[in-house]
């Protein structure tokens, strides 16, 4: 369904895969941030179902076309700095569908595992993203500032996996606090019994179908009603 694109970012050049609705309408939009592994084609099939659904979406590649051998090389590099960056990266892609002439209303932001925590992250970077969808979220969250910003009016929902200790974990109730204390909105979500990437139909060890499904309407009823 979907094509890559490129787009000017940050003094460069961004890529992405971009899923645009069959029905020709003007839709609202979605950013889908890739877990540990890049661009695979879960991703792009998750940017395909938000298009069967109604958004345009588009699935930037931050690693360049160049997929992870393990978990712990995107995880070195992401401290601070490295997520500022790549938020920044995240609002010019914002930036981009904004721009698209089959895009109106607003913009959207999902997330798995790594993607998960930058998806939160983005929406302090950039006005345009007001929602945002955690899918079970992992990163080392020492590398993601107390204080959040510019979430007053904007929603967020976490899905959260019994592997990485549901809603309770220290990380998901620091960003929770943080978006609230900062004027949003933050709903979490457990998934008991799930293992970590129970939405990854590529992984059929972890894949949990009806913690899926119900993960996956609760995402776009959260988007249908912010973005609209």
């Amino acid at each position: 369904m979907g094509e890559m694109v490129s787009y000017a970012s940050n003094g460069g050049t961004g890529e992405g895969y971009l899923a645009i609705p069959s029905g020709g309408a003007a839709s609202p939009a979605v950013i889908v941030i890739q877990d540990w592994w890049g661009l695979v084609p879960h991703i792009r099939s998750v940017a395909d179902r938000f298009a069967e659904a109604g958004f345009v979406a588009l699935a930037p590649d931050f690693r360049h076309g160049q997929p992870a051998s393990k978990p712990s090389e995107p995880r070195q590099m992401l401290n601070s700095a490295q997520m500022d960056e790549a938020a920044a990266d995240i609002a010019v892609a914002a930036d981009y569908l904004a721009g698209r002439p089959e895009v109106t209303g607003k913009v959207g932001c999902a997330g798995f595992c790594a993607g998960a925590s930058l998806a939160l992250w983005a929406a302090t970077r950039s006005e345009r993203i007001v929602a945002t969808a955690a899918f079970y979220p992992r990163l080392p969250w020492e590398a993601m500032r107390s204080e959040w910003t510019d979430y007053a009016g904007k929603a967020a929902v976490i899905h959260c996996s019994e592997a990485d200790g549901l809603s309770a974990a220290d990380g998901v109730q620091t960003v929770r606090r943080a978006i609230e204390t900062a004027g949003g909105t933050c709903q979490t979500y457990d998934y008991p019994g799930t293992a970590h990437a129970f939405f990854n139909e590529d992984r059929p060890e972890n894949f949990d179908q009806r913690a899926a499904a119900t993960a996956w309407a609760r995402t776009l009823e959260l988007f249908r009603a912010k973005l609209g």
